[in-house]
């Protein structure tokens, strides 16, 4: 188990049962390391997005969004060319108690193109059959 955690990407393993001082131990250690720098501001060619300032513009042009569309952009900025399922989407934009229908994630992918790409003449979300969404390099229409 400890071999195959390590080859899905773990970094650490902790077997039950532990001891509360070894934890305490291995958290100082995953914080002396330190957590991996995170961009200030997220892009994809000219689109921006500020967290910080909850911010977008589309090159010198300021673009509003609602809360839930400016996350999903968000969580799409930061996996930039990764193929997102609309499940993986709605764990991780929608409040953890949504038990919706998934196709919301849908409807809001539309208002997030009709208010990013459809007015610039860009496409940024590209639609994978079969899997869900991507976020790809901008291109002109």
């Amino acid at each position: 188990d400890e071999a195959d955690a390590f080859d899905l990407g773990a970094d650490d393993y902790l077997s039950k049962p532990f001891s509360f001082v070894v934890l305490i131990a291995r958290l100082r250690a995953l914080l002396r390391r330190g957590a991996p720098a995170r961009p200030a501001v997220l892009e994809a060619g000219d689109l921006r997005l500020d967290p910080s300032a909850r911010t977008v513009h589309r090159g010198q042009k300021r673009i509003e969004l609602t809360a839930r569309e400016f996350g999903l952009l968000e969580f799409l900025l930061r996996r930039p060319g990764t193929a997102l399922t609309k499940n993986e989407i709605l764990n991780h934009v929608w409040d953890a108690h949504y038990d919706g229908d998934e196709n919301v994630v849908e409807v809001y992918i539309g208002y997030l193109r009709r208010k990013i790409d459809t007015p610039f003449g860009t496409r940024t979300i590209e639609t994978v059959r079969g899997v869900g969404y991507r976020l790809v390099d901008v291109t002109r229409s």
